[in-house]
């Protein structure tokens, strides 16, 4: 039988979008550690195989037809989680612990959106910007915000025009 594993910190709630952001947070750092003691194969193989039994629940969770998300969010992680696939099997086949940022980044920013509350404005979400960055390409007038600039909260739009709301739901994981 497997030991199980030491975590660093544990899901604050039970929620299932704490949860999975969490679980992309714990194998980032993982990946992390890894990237830092280049002589320990052992923790850098753990932490990228850690990595991909995660995105291939994500991808097992989303192939299930009773998935509450809309398709186009569905075929957008299953793009990713194939990127993550192959930049797995790179990393296992190479052996770099140098090259581990795309991965970790990927799990950063997966487990950021899955922390930010649906419906909230987004100057109160941590990490969202409240205006584009310098040096940012300029936005074409039908695609600015409607009213008072980035992170302020616009006009309402036709309801016909509305995305669906995403469920609070989330994958079911288990590591």
């Amino acid at each position: 039988m497997k030991p199980t594993p030491k975590y660093v910190s544990k899901p604050v709630s039970d929620d299932a979008r704490d949860v999975e952001a969490w679980a992309l947070s714990e194998a980032a750092r993982r990946l992390v550690d890894a990237s830092r003691n280049p002589d320990d194969w052992e923790a850098f193989q753990a932490a990228l195989l850690l990595n991909q039994r995660l995105w291939t629940i994500f991808q097992a969770a989303i192939s299930e037809p009773d998935c509450p998300m809309p398709q186009d969010m569905r075929t957008n992680i299953a793009a990713l989680s194939l990127m993550v696939d192959r930049e797995t099997m790179a990393r296992l086949a190479d052996q770099d612990v140098t090259r581990l940022d795309t991965l970790i980044n990927i799990n950063r920013n997966v487990a950021g959106g899955l922390s930010q509350k649906i419906g909230a404005p987004a100057a109160a979400q941590p990490g969202v910007a409240a205006a584009p960055p310098p040096g940012a390409a300029p936005v074409p007038p039908a695609m600015r915000p409607a009213a008072g600039g980035y992170g302020q909260a616009a006009a309402p739009r036709p309801a016909a025009a509305e995305p669906a709301q995403v469920p609070r739901e989330g994958l079911r994981i288990s590591i």
